[in-house]
């Protein structure tokens, strides 16, 4: 009766859609509210800020302007969420019995030994240094362990991928296995910024008149090229269809190994190219390419699984969540 009355008292704090803040309405200060009920677990407001002040932080420092904006409103949106999702995870990781003890000393010792350090200790102060605390990093470590070995429990070992499906995959998405051609090349390139126009014409004749004459190619380029090319004899290097500047591309698609094409004039100067070797466009053979699609079809099928069975997870337990967006509670300087 008093657990009853306890859940009771808990589903209406969290349904009262309060959250509980000072009455200076200062957005930083959090006071503590529940802001989800997850079987016997909770989800706290300050739980909450604390994930998203860390994936703000994570977006922060892997994508600036539109890009970060667009990445934090899809994944900020479905942070709650995926705090339940994780949390039911960890609950069945709980029934399960799962102990990852071992895993968790083994993949501590392999990251010591991978930073060269011998102690505990001296990982902890090197995670200090980054501003993380052994324990937390630690358990966090622990908890992605117990939630992939659920993944793996009751999805991954159920996964089969038969060869018919590989085979079938193979043949029905050329595209996907064929390698473009590819254009070995050499350049000598006049700068029409620093030249003079009117000393370029000339230079050209002079190159070209030396290349006919039986002068290497890589020799010329360092006499005469502008930029990078003088230093490194004319190595352009190599180019798969559809890298190259269109100007370039197109009269390199007329040439044979060992010609040169005739002067190619493009936005900041001129461009005279010789095509070292040209690498065919060919479809990688199956066995190339076999364990990719396995891979591919695996993560396919693990995708659609995962999603049957959180749902199944989500359906044979009490959940109960805010409904508001509680993202603007929270303010970045």
């Amino acid at each position: 009766m008093i657990k009853k009355v306890v859940m009771f008292v808990l589903i209406c704090f969290l349904l009262s859609n309060s959250l509980f803040f000072s009455q200076e309405q200062n957005k930083e200060k959090v006071v503590e509210a529940i802001v989800a009920i997850v079987n016997e677990d909770i989800i706290t407001l300050s739980d909450f800020k604390r994930e998203h002040d860390n994936l703000y932080m994570l977006l922060r420092s892997q994508f600036q302007g539109e890009e970060f904006s667009q990445q934090y409103e899809k994944l900020s949106k479905e942070l709650l969420n995926t705090m339940i999702t994780e949390l039911l995870l960890l609950q069945e990781a709980r029934k399960m019995g799962i102990d990852v003890s071992e895993q968790v000393k083994m993949a501590i010792e392999n990251i010591k030994k991978e930073n060269g350090l011998e102690t505990d200790e001296q990982l902890r102060r090197a995670l200090a240094q980054q501003g993380i605390e052994f324990n937390v990093w630690k358990q966090k470590m622990e908890e992605n362990f117990l939630k992939q070995n659920v993944i793996y429990s009751n999805i991954n070992r159920e996964i089969v991928i038969e060869d018919s499906e590989v085979i079938s995959y193979y043949k029905q998405h050329p595209d996907e296995f064929t390698e473009p051609e590819e254009y070995n090349l050499k350049a000598i390139f006049l700068d029409g910024e620093s030249r003079p126009a009117e000393d370029i014409e000339g230079v050209k004749q002079e190159i070209l008149a030396k290349i006919n004459q039986g002068s290497d190619f890589g020799d010329v380029a360092a006499e005469y090229s502008d930029g990078p090319f003088k230093e490194n004899k004319g190595e352009l290097g190599s180019f798969k269809k559809g890298e190259l500047e269109p100007t370039l591309e197109k009269a390199v698609l007329k040439l044979q190994p060992g010609e040169i094409s005739s002067w190619l004039h493009v936005r900041n100067g001129w461009y005279l190219l010789k095509l070292v070797s040209r690498k065919e466009s060919r479809l990688r053979s199956f066995e190339e390419v076999k364990s990719a699609i396995e891979e591919k079809l695996f993560e396919q099928k693990r995708e659609v699984k995962s999603q049957e069975f959180i749902a199944n997870l989500k359906k044979r337990s009490f959940i109960s969540h805010q409904t508001r967006d509680m993202r603007g509670r929270f303010s970045f300087s």
